[in-house]
């Protein structure tokens, strides 16, 4: 009698090695990846930082002189702010940066808006000669002019000592001067984006060229305005060649030109001071840049046609 025959099951069949090593070293190149992009950023992050360390490093030192500062004080002490604050004249100096900044910022966003918003709309004889002049004015620095400027303010200053040397209004009509070309030209190409419709419609309705520009398109090009607007500040308050020509009244100076001054003779001994000056005049930049910032988003979410 014939006995049945049992097959034995066929042993499985080992994965071939190519299959599985593809995923292994698809991982192992995204790990790699990964690893040099945060190394990267790291250094990026500590050449960006060193600096700012190094101040604050240098503020809170309590001997306040450069060759004592180090990246890791070994005290800390508010001695250099009080020190600031109470032998010097910064807090004028603060104010005066102050008022220059936030006086020339808002001057150069309504004049540049208005600017931007004529040669967006309107179709005029010299529309096209204006724009391509702003635009070479703004290839030359404003530093070039400066003796031009210079000739020009003291014959204003003998005849209009109100807006000339040691003045203010003089310094912050050629701010003005220099800014507004290139950001009327910054704002056109905002306003261009926007739908002549918007402008149609309103006429329509019955409203004037200041309503629709003022309820209807500056909503939409707040932004921009908010962009100008930081941009401006920050220049202002950086700014040192211009100033150190007009203001030669130490009570009319801004902080760049007092800091420049307290370290001209004695950068040694005054750096602790400078190293305060420079801590305390971020604040106000700071904080500008947080206020605006919700103007940026509000602007860019916002719109003047219901879906």
């Amino acid at each position: 009698m014939a006995q049945p025959t049992t097959s034995s099951p066929a042993p499985p069949r080992p994965a071939p090695p190519a299959a599985a090593a593809g995923p292994v070293r698809r991982r192992s190149r995204r790990t790699s990846g990964h690893l040099w992009r945060h190394v990267f950023l790291l250094a990026m992050t500590a050449f960006a930082a060193f600096p700012v360390l190094f101040v604050v490093s240098a503020a809170l030192n309590p001997l306040g002189t450069l060759s004592s500062a180090q990246l890791i004080p070994t005290g800390a002490s508010a001695g250099n702010f009080v020190q600031l604050l109470t032998e010097t004249r910064f807090p004028r100096w603060y104010l005066n940066s102050l008022v220059l900044a936030v006086s020339n910022a808002a001057a150069t966003v309504f004049l540049s808006a208005l600017a931007a918003y004529v040669f967006s709309r309107f179709r005029f004889a010299g529309r096209r000669a204006g724009l391509y002049g702003l635009l070479i004015i703004q290839m030359f620095p404003q530093f070039l002019a400066i003796v031009a400027i210079y000739l020009m303010f003291s014959t204003i200053t003998d005849l209009r000592p109100e807006i000339g040397f040691d003045t203010h209004w003089g310094l912050l009509l050629v701010y003005m001067g220099g800014a507004l070309s290139i950001n009327t030209w910054l704002m056109k190409g905002f306003f261009d984006t926007l739908p002549i419709e918007l402008d149609e419609a309103a006429r329509v309705d019955g409203a004037t060229h200041a309503q629709m520009f003022f309820r209807i398109l500056v909503p939409l090009v707040t932004p921009v305005l908010a962009i100008v607007g930081l941009l401006v500040f920050i220049a202002t308050v950086n700014e040192f060649i211009m100033a150190s020509v007009f203001l030669r009244d130490p009570d009319s100076q801004t902080v760049a030109l007092g800091l420049a001054a307290m370290v001209a003779d004695q950068r040694d001994s005054n750096f602790g001071m400078f190293a305060a000056g420079t801590l305390l005049l971020a604040i106000p930049v700071l904080a500008v840049f947080w206020y605006l910032q919700r103007f940026i988003v509000e602007g860019l979410t916002s719109g003047a046609v219901k879906g």
